[in-house]
């Protein structure tokens, strides 16, 4: 089947996904359902490995971070996002930057932000409503994901695929 382009004025990007009520059991914040999502590796880069447990654990291993409430969401789907949006939600992000993560102003964090948007765009190659999950684990040489297509509930159709990156540079 050829893939739709998404109309004009759009682009396709992530967004979380609630199926049930699990991500409020497993993260610490979960995202709200709807939210734009990104896969937000950087939060966990200056993380010590033993210091990931618990909540912070199953954020890393498997988590989004929505753009909305700064919460993990364990899925998103693929949907439209407008090009305004998404450019409001690149400034929101280079802003988050500066506030948590000590970058020293937006000028220096927005080039970082376009790589994270751009990156979390990437991997919506699929047809809108598409659902993905991630796999996180960290190694010698950083954290390395795993992305994979999920089957949507009820939808015999579609089968589980996978694709990795490596490193904290490509996260």
């Amino acid at each position: 089947m050829p893939r739709r382009e998404p109309p004009g004025g759009t682009r396709r990007f992530p967004r979380t996904l609630r199926l049930d009520d699990s991500d409020s059991h497993v993260f610490d914040r979960a995202a709200g359902p709807g939210e734009w999502a990104i896969p937000g590796s950087f939060v966990f880069s200056q993380v010590a490995s033993e210091a990931l447990e618990g909540a912070m654990r199953g954020a890393f291993v498997q988590g989004f971070l929505g753009l909305s409430s700064f919460g993990w969401a364990t899925l998103v789907e693929v949907a439209e996002i407008t090009e305004p949006e998404y450019a409001m939600l690149t400034d929101s992000l280079a802003m988050h930057f500066v506030a948590r993560y000590g970058a020293p102003d937006i000028a220096a964090a927005a080039p970082e932000a376009r790589r994270e948007m751009e990156f979390a765009a990437s991997l919506c190659e699929h047809e809108a409503r598409t659902i993905l999950a991630v796999e996180r684990r960290l190694e010698a040489d950083g954290i390395h994901e795993r992305f994979r297509v999920v089957a949507r509930p009820g939808d015999p159709r579609l089968h589980q695929t996978g694709w990795s990156s490596a490193g904290e540079d490509d996260a």
